[in-house]
């Protein structure tokens, strides 16, 4: 049981079980808004900051104790002394120990009193691995992200540079893999910057997935209505940004937006592979790449707490996208070997 783990400190007195259990509601399931599915793909972390869990007095009386017994003096020179260097590299301290023992502690609390487990911070428990907080996600990204960097390599050995496409789908590529390692970094340690991080690369990634549908559809025979496009993707990601950074990180704000993009991006594609499907025998994998992807984001709706405390729905998600990255790549290949071929005979391109 991960309780067990909290004799590394020095428990904190906390409320009796039947105190906390009077005041506590019974918890129910959340429903996300029908609109939020379409951005689910493109998030790796909840959109909630503060939760059912950290907001119990429990919890939090806990905390206090926990940093007032074992973070200050020699239980504090102790604890850095004793910790691995992989914990101390990413950035785990003893305040972020401390919640970690009593967020086990009020779980085990709402388990003894037949209360449904509660969220922390946005976020189900989770067993810790080493220095990985959210390890079946962390390694699900990381899977990801070498599916993304196999696919890539096979696409540059198949493909030859001529190819029209060869450029602009390996700067996606880069892309790709940019927000993959940034969501393997932020399920493994949760800071400020990793966060933003992996939201930011995430929405990155679907505005280049525009600027690529866009250059296929428009821009091998208009460049200069590509170049168009491409300018106010940069200018419409910079601005998320900035706002995001400087004015106010507003959660409902990304989400919307980022579902925003996200409908223009699966619509466009969708178009392009109904124009497209009597002349192009490949079109299908387009198109069901686009559709596994966005219905296989329906899995985050099951939202249940994580089995054996690792595997939780988000996780499912991320591990479920993985043999995606290879049809879509597959596609990609035989679309530009067929761009090439057809750029050769002199042919129009469809």
């Amino acid at each position: 049981m991960p309780l067990s783990s909290c004799r590394a400190f020095v428990s904190p007195d906390g409320p009796r079980p039947t105190t906390m259990a009077s005041a506590l509601p019974r918890c129910t399931s959340v429903r996300l808004p029908a609109l939020a599915t379409v951005v689910l793909l493109l998030l790796s972390a909840t959109t909630v900051q503060s939760s059912q869990g950290d907001k119990e007095p429990v919890y939090r009386d806990c905390v206090k104790q926990c940093v007032r017994t074992n973070c200050t003096g020699a239980r504090l020179r102790g604890f850095q002394s004793t910790q691995p260097q992989y914990m101390a590299l990413t950035g785990w301290t003893c305040r972020d120990d401390c919640r970690y023992q009593c967020m086990w502690t009020t779980v085990g609390l709402y388990q003894a009193e037949g209360y449904r487990v509660p969220q922390f911070h946005g976020k189900w428990p989770f067993a810790r691995f080493l220095c990985f907080e959210e390890p079946a996600s962390a390694l699900a990204s990381l899977l990801n992200g070498l599916a993304c960097l196999l696919m890539l390599l096979r696409y540059r050995s198949t493909v030859p540079r001529q190819s029209p496409m060869y450029h602009t789908i390996n700067a996606f590529s880069l892309v790709s893999l940019n927000a993959w390692l940034w969501s393997t970094v932020f399920h493994t340690r949760d800071t400020y910057l990793t966060e933003k991080m992996d939201y930011f690369c995430a929405t990155a990634v679907i505005l280049y997935s525009i600027y690529l549908c866009c250059v296929r559809t428009l821009g091998l025979r208009q460049p200069g209505v590509s170049s168009m496009v491409g300018a106010l993707l940069i200018l419409a990601f910079t601005s998320h940004v900035s706002y995001l950074t400087f004015v106010s990180f507003d959660y409902g704000y990304n989400m919307a937006a980022n579902a925003t993009i996200g409908m223009v991006n699966l619509l466009w594609w969708l178009c392009w592979c109904w124009q497209n499907r009597r002349t192009l025998p490949y079109w299908w994998k387009c198109g069901l790449v686009v559709l596994l992807l966005h219905g296989l984001a329906l899995l985050e709706l099951l939202d249940f707490p994580p089995l054996l405390w690792v595997l939780d729905a988000h996780a499912v998600w991320h591990l479920s996208t993985i043999p995606v990255h290879f049809l879509f790549y597959s596609f990609l290949i035989d679309d530009s070997l067929y761009l090439l071929n057809t750029e050769k005979m002199g042919v129009k391109v469809e």
